[in-house]
């Protein structure tokens, strides 16, 4: 038997030069509930989630933490289908 890992890259472009780092968020079914990807905010504009399972859909949102740690509302709904092998 062969293990098949997959994965699914979120990248995006910062909206604004104040923001300081970026919480990713993932959710079974389209509007949420979503569960917090990421313990601390990532600095980067690209987040991997290496957890998925083949076969699913995922939907994701992420915020953005200012330089005062305030977090942002979520941003669009963006979604990800992982191929079965």
């Amino acid at each position: 038997m062969q293990t098949v890992s997959h994965s699914a890259t979120l990248n995006w472009t910062s909206s604004a030069s104040t923001l300081m780092s970026y919480y990713v968020y993932r959710g079974a079914q389209t509007g949420g509930p979503y569960a917090k990807l990421n313990a601390a905010p990532a600095s980067l504009t690209t987040y991997t989630d290496s957890t998925v399972q083949a076969g699913q859909t995922y939907f994701y949102v992420a915020t953005s933490v200012d330089s005062n740690n305030v977090e942002s509302a979520f941003s669009d709904e963006t979604s990800a289908t992982i191929p079965t092998p």
